[in-house]
């Protein structure tokens, strides 16, 4: 087994493997896992240099819903991280978070173990990194130089670079709610949450629009658009004094970005009648060892608003930036908080209580090595899962996986409203029943490729992606994608050809949860 941190300069000759799996995110690490418990020769090819994606990267408090419709290797997964703080159970919320350094010993072990090739800092050609033969993904170049060929291909990546190189059809943005009939699609004017709780001006005293506002319009109401969710860092901070590290001014900082914040912590007390807490500008989710995942909450927090909308379709140069400008954002953010005078005593105290952790992220000083790509591209593959899969259509003759979590998107732009109010869009929070996941979302159409498989650009609009793109979900359909990739090679088959009854049944003899049933009778309840 190799782990291999870099590549020579020249190469004599294409590395060759049964599956090659573009991206290290938890996604990717089951999908090569699954294939390489079943015998198959697979390379893994990680542009970075972590595993696991954001369940490594920052994101631990889990979104799981509903527990017992999460299976297979993903379940293992949560058990062996939950085993490590001496836990044996996996029935409340707390059972299934763990810290980052925890998840990232466990998807290692689990590559070394079965014998996966995993090459780091392997990142795609920007252009003409993909050779097709027909419909036939040949072979994959990365930057360095060094082609990799394989029978069957795997992109796990978050932003699905390997799929458009080979030519499947994608989308970005949201859809209007006519194109499948989905009363949550589109730009959405009347939203509750993550929302200013009173009405404040988007404009400065001298009538200057604020920053961090955009001019609008916000658009009609169920429009679509190619706008996408907000990213954000999840920051794993400790308020143990023993680990934590300080606060520290970044290089860049612009205070005159927190000018809207600074306005509406002056105006908390007056209409909230307390003073503003740390739970009010974030969301803090105890994990072990004293330490929690901070994620974003309320109307100006940690989600960087309107500023992910070029990412998933932006040059890796462009990409950078963006990235770059949400760690600096993110950085700013907590310096803000915690020194700003104009920030009230009781809030600034609580905040300067935490730091970053000096055990997590070691290699990035505390900050996140994993940029939180809520959503990308979408594939629009065999079968695209729209709102109905999600509250009326939910049962699947090819179900794979399931998922349960809320339809959940994050905000899309702040703007100026024509009252001159400053109002946040585009939010969903809407409940949802277990569901069943189509084979077909993880399949591009067979006219475009036959030996590909992409389960975290799946095939969704934006409305179902905003519930399906969970970390558990990304594993189990990864899993799905391994056994997928074995049973096309076993069969000499394209991806699109194999049989669902013989990949439902591997799926299950893994603990795979795939049907209503399933998880109404308890199976895989501890």
């Amino acid at each position: 087994m190799i782990f291999s941190t870099s590549s020579p300069i020249t190469f004599a000759a294409p590395i060759t493997a049964d599956l090659v799996v573009y991206g290290g995110t938890a996604s990717g690490v089951v999908t090569a896992y699954a294939a390489a418990k079943e015998g198959l020769h697979v390379i893994l090819l990680e542009p970075g240099s972590h595993l696991g994606g954001m369940v490594t990267g920052g994101l631990s408090a889990t979104d799981v819903a509903y527990f017992p419709i999460i299976g297979g290797y993903a379940r293992d997964f949560y058990r062996e991280a939950a085993a490590h703080y001496g836990v044996h159970t996996l029935n409340k919320h707390s059972d299934w978070l763990s810290e980052p350094k925890v998840g990232e010993a466990i998807f290692t072990e689990w590559l070394q173990k079965t014998g996966v090739e995993v090459h780091f800092h392997e990142r795609l050609k920007e252009k003409h990194g993909v050779t097709m033969s027909g419909f036939h993904v040949r072979s994959i170049k990365t930057e360095d130089g060094q082609i990799w060929q394989a029978k069957v291909f795997a992109d796990c990546s978050y932003e699905g670079d390997l799929m458009a190189q080979a030519g499947v059809k994608y989308t970005v943005g949201r859809e209007s709610r006519e194109v499948y009939n989905e009363d949550l699609a589109g730009v959405r004017v009347d939203t509750p949450k993550h929302q200013f709780l009173w009405k404040i001006s988007a404009y400065d005293d001298k009538g200057k629009l604020m920053p961090e506002v955009m001019p609008g319009p916000m658009g009609a109401d169920g429009a679509g658009d190619k706008k996408v969710q907000t990213y954000n860092f999840r920051l794993i901070l400790t308020n143990n004094p023993a680990n934590k590290l300080p606060w520290t001014k970044p290089e860049g900082y612009n205070v005159a970005q927190f000018e809207l914040l600074a306005k509406y912590l002056s105006q908390w007390k007056e209409n909230m009648h307390r003073e503003p807490r740390m739970g009010d500008v974030m969301n803090p989710v105890a994990i072990p060892d004293k330490k929690a995942d901070f994620n974003n909450n309320g109307a100006f927090s940690t989600d960087y608003i309107g500023h992910s909308w070029d990412y998933p379709d932006g040059s890796y140069a462009k990409r950078k930036r963006i990235w770059d400008a949400h760690l600096l954002y993110t950085k700013s953010f907590y310096w803000f908080l915690a020194s700003d005078p104009r920030v009230p005593k009781p809030l600034q105290d609580e905040v300067n209580s935490w730091g970053r952790t000096k055990d997590e992220f070691q290699d990035t000083d505390g900050w996140p090595n994993q940029l939180y790509i809520r959503e990308g591209r979408r594939m629009i593959g065999m079968y695209v899962m729209k709102q109905s899969d999600l509250q009326t259509n939910r049962t699947k003759p090819d179900s794979i996986a399931m998922g349960s979590y809320n339809s959940d998107s994050h905000n899309i732009q702040r703007v100026a409203m024509p009252d001159g109010s400053v109002r946040n869009e585009g939010d969903v929070q809407v409940p949802v029943k277990p569901y069943e996941i189509a084979f077909g979302t993880i399949l591009p159409k067979k006219s475009e490729t036959n030996n590909l498989l992409v389960p975290v650009c799946l095939s969704a609009s934006h409305v179902a992606y905003s519930s399906v793109r969970m970390e558990p979900q990304y594993m189990m359909l990864g899993q799905a994608a391994g056994v997928t990739a074995v049973l096309a090679i076993q069969g000499k088959s394209a991806v699109q050809d194999v049989s669902i009854a013989a990949l439902q049944e591997k799926l299950r003899s893994q603990k795979v949860i795939l049907h209503l049933d399933q998880q109404v009778l308890g199976i895989g309840v501890e």
